[in-house]
């Protein structure tokens, strides 16, 4: 009995090392098939949307196809909303995130990020009659501002605002309306999406398009992936000096590009 019983716990415990070594292998990618899952929120455009025919396309979505065909593996975009990103590739339900995520300290304690692809900063939109016209005019009594909500202007607003109210916003839209309607002082958000809200609300909204924090966004992988990291800034070496982030700015961003340079701020790729 002693002898089966010996033999009973070594294999037990070897079958619990496979368990945890299959484990392990599954959570490093999220399937053996040869698909690299990338997940996005597509409301976002012109980074991260949907065509006519609901499908998915975009700066991001672009960017993506590139870096699958340069690992060799077809690619599967996860539409999930910005504050499910970090969980679903924590979890494994993604390889990958590509959706305009800026690289901040906070996130990087849970997951880690590619070298940075573009550049960018927070500014605001205010109402077109506001008596605003900086971030330190902002934080006073009596003024309420809009964020969306896992952005980094929500984190900026929390952290920094210490006056003014914050008001909280699932959908980037529902905060706009608020400032068109001069229901709220300000949005704080990127300046490319500042800019293209503006020009959808000219009549009731004016853009402060200098940017009070400089920001950079990068792809998100699991922290400890670094075979994939590494591979996935490789590409963006390549994909830049080849023209790639280029062409995807002539592609979706021309009008804006043109802009920028007229008013003098650097374009972000």
């Amino acid at each position: 009995m002693n002898q089966l019983s010996r033999s009973h716990r070594l294999a037990t415990k070897i079958l619990i090392g496979l368990s945890i070594l299959l484990l392990s292998v599954s959570c490093s990618r999220t399937s053996d098939d040869n698909t690299l899952r990338v997940g996005m929120e597509l409301s976002y455009p012109p980074f991260e949307m949907t065509d006519e025919r609901n499908r998915p396309t975009g700066v991001s979505v672009d960017l993506a196809m590139a870096l699958g065909e340069r690992l060799g593996q077809d690619v599967k975009i996860e539409n999930i909303p910005f504050a499910g990103l970090i969980p679903a590739l924590k979890t494994g339900k993604i390889d990958l995130i590509i959706s305009s995520m800026t690289a901040t300290e906070e996130r990087a304690q849970s997951i880690g990020f590619s070298k940075p692809y573009l550049t960018t900063g927070l500014c605001l939109l205010v109402s077109k009659n506001s008596d605003i016209n900086s971030i330190e005019d902002l934080d006073r009594s009596g003024k309420q501002v809009a964020v969306k909500q896992g952005t980094t202007g929500h984190v900026y607003g929390t952290g920094n605002l210490k006056a003014a109210e914050l008001l909280l916003f699932e959908k980037e839209s529902a905060a706009v309306l608020e400032v068109a309607q001069n229901k709220v002082d300000a949005f704080i958000y990127d300046q490319m999406s500042t800019y293209m809200n503006w020009l959808k609300h000219q009549e009731t909204t004016r853009p402060i398009l200098e940017p009070f924090k400089r920001e950079h966004w990068a792809i998100g992988l699991r922290i400890n992936d670094e075979a994939l990291k590494r591979e996935v800034n490789a590409f963006i070496d390549a994909f830049k000096d080849s023209g790639g982030f280029d062409r995807l700015g002539d592609k979706y961003l021309a009008e804006q590009k043109a802009a920028f340079r007229k008013l003098g701020y650097p374009f972000f790729f």
